[in-house]
C-alpha cells in the first residue's frame, strides 16, 4: 500500500467556487496514462478553483513518459494494490461492523455484473481495495467521488457509495458507453449525477436505460486555450499532416494511410506523421512501407504535451479518421480535435458518434464518412489547394472551442453539481 500525506492545498478564495467545500475524490482506470490528459486537466482546473481533490487510480499506469503536469499528482496519489494487510484489515472491520452492509454491497456487484466475465472477474479483483478506499476517504473528509469512465470506475463509486454512504458522480466518454453496459442503468439510477462528453453520448444512455434521464449531464472536454494557441507556420511547398492517438483500430489510421498513397497518386505533396504509438504500430509501418510510403510517413511515437504543441504548431491540419471497431469499440469525442482547433490547426474528422458536435462540415472543419480513404483523400486535397479554406476554418474552429469547450468554465459547472449533490 502506498498512501502519500497530501500536499497543502491551494489557499482559499471568495471567488473560487470550491474553496469552501470539503474535499473530492477522483477515481480513474489508471493514472499517470499519457493519452488521458482530459483527466489530468480537469483534476488541475478543479483543483484552481479552490477544491481540493483526493486522487484515487484504480491503478498505477508504468511504463512510457509522463507529462511534468501528471508527477506531483502521482506523489499524492491514494495508490492501493489489489490485497495487503491493510485491506485485509479494512475487510474484516467493515464486515463485523456492518455485516448486512458489507455483505449486500458484494452480493448487489455480483449480481450485477454476473452477465459479463469482465465486469465481474473485475469487480472481485477491485472490492477489497475499494472497501479500505472508502474508509480511507471518509477519515479524509471527502463527500463526494467522481469517476472517470463508465466501466470499473464507476463501479467502485457505486460500491463507495454502498459501503460509506459517500455520493458519487460518473463521466462516460467512448467505448467504455459503447462496449459493455453491464450495470449502467443501476450505475445511473444511485449516482447523484451523470455526465456524458457529447450529445450523442447522451442519447445511447436514454436509449439504453429507456427513456429521459434528467441527472444526465454533457459537459465536453474542456482544454487551457493559453497552452494550445495558434502559432505562425513555417511556409512550406510540403502540406504537413498531423495524426495524434494511440495506434489502435478504433483511431483509423489505416485508411488515412491509404488516403496518402491516393494523393501521392493524385500528385498531392503531403507528408503525414502519426504521434502516438500502440499495438497496431508494427502493422501500419508495414502497409506504409508496402504503398512506397516510407519518405512520406512518419511514425514520431508517444510525445508529451509541450512536444505535441510544438508538432501542432508545425502541421497544416490535422485528421482523426475515427471508426467503429467489429467488437463495438468507438470514439466519443475525440481530445485531440478539441486541442488542435484551439490551436489553430484546421481539421478533418470521421462523421461519428460525437464529433460533428465540434467538426461541423464546412464550418468548423471537414468531415468524412468513417473508413472512406477516399474521402479522406478528397478532404486533405481540397485543403491543400485552398489556404483561404485553411485559415476560414482554422478560425471558426478556434472560436467553436473558445465559445463551448473552455476547461475552467466547464471545472466550475461541476464543482456545482458536486456542491449539490453533497448537499442533498
Amino acid at each position: 500500500m502506498a498512501e502519500h500525506a497530501p500536499e497543502a492545498p491551494p489557499s482559499a478564495s471568495g471567488d473560487r467556487p470550491g474553496a469552501s467545500l470539503p474535499p473530492v475524490a477522483y477515481m480513474m482506470s489508471r493514472f499517470p496514462k499519457l493519452t488521458e490528459t482530459f483527466i489530468l486537466d480537469e483534476l488541475v482546473a478543479v483543483e484552481r478553483q479552490g477544491l481540493r481533490v483526493e486522487l484515487f487510480p484504480l491503478l498505477r499506469e508504468r511504463g512510457g513518459p509522463v507529462h511534468p503536469e501528471a508527477e506531483p499528482w502521482v506523489r499524492r496519489a491514494h495508490y492501493l494494490p489489489f490485497l495487503s494487510l491493510a485491506i485485509l484489515r479494512s475487510n474484516v472491520a467493515c464486515l463485523a461492523r456492518h455485516p448486512r452492509r458489507y455483505l449486500g454491497t458484494l452480493a448487489a456487484m455480483l449480481r450485477g455484473t454476473a452477465g459479463s466475465v469482465n465486469f465481474l472477474l473485475g469487480g472481485i479483483g477491485i472490492f477489497p481495495k475499494v472497501v479500505h478506499a472508502s474508509g480511507v476517504m471518509t477519515a479524509l473528509g471527502v463527500r463526494h467521488v467522481h469517476c472517470h469512465f463508465a466501466t470499473h470506475p464507476a463501479l467502485a463509486g457505486f460500491l463507495i457509495h454502498r459501503l460509506a454512504g459517500i455520493s458519487y458522480s460518473f463521466t462516460a466518454h467512448g467505448s467504455d458507453l459503447h462496449v459493455d453496459r453491464t450495470m449502467l442503468c443501476r450505475k445511473t439510477a444511485e449516482a447523484a449525477f451523470v455526465v456524458t462528453i457529447s450529445r450523442s453520448n447522451a442519447a445511447v444512455f436514454e436509449a439504453h436505460c429507456g427513456g429521459p434521464i434528467e441527472k444526465l449531464a454533457v459537459i465536453h472536454c474542456g482544454i487551457d486555450g493559453n497552452v494550445f494557441s495558434p502559432r505562425e507556420r513555417p511556409a512550406t511547398d510540403r502540406l504537413n499532416v498531423v495524426c495524434v492517438g494511440t495506434l489502435h483500430e478504433v483511431k483509423g489510421q489505416r485508411h488515412l494511410i491509404d488516403a496518402a498513397a491516393e494523393l501521392v497518386r493524385r500528385g498531392v505533396d503531403a507528408r503525414l506523421r502519426f504521434i502516438g504509438d500502440g499495438p497496431d504500430r508494427p502493422a501500419l509501418e508495414r502497409q506504409a512501407a508496402e504503398l512506397g510510403l516510407v519518405d512520406r510517413v512518419e511514425f514520431l511515437g508517444l510525445r508529451k504535451r509541450a512536444e505535441v504543441i510544438a508538432l501542432l504548431g508545425e502541421a497544416d491540419l490535422l485528421v482523426a479518421p475515427s471508426v467503429p471497431t467489429a467488437g463495438g469499440k468507438r470514439e466519443g469525442l475525440p481530445v485531440v480535435l478539441i486541442e488542435a482547433m484551439a490551436a489553430g490547426v484546421p481539421v478533418v474528422a470521421s462523421h461519428l458518434s460525437g464529433i460533428p458536435e465540434l467538426v461541423e462540415n464546412d464550418a468548423t472543419g471537414l468531415t468524412v464518412p468513417p473508413g472512406d480513404a477516399t474521402a479522406l483523400a478528397d478532404a486533405i486535397e481540397r485543403l491543400a489547394a485552398d489556404p483561404a479554406l485553411r485559415d476560414r476554418l482554422a478560425c471558426a474552429g478556434r472560436a467553436r472551442v473558445e465559445a463551448e469547450f473552455d476547461l475552467d468554465r466547464n471545472a466550475r459547472r461541476l464543482i456545482g453539481m458536486f456542491k449539490g449533490a453533497m448537499a442533498s
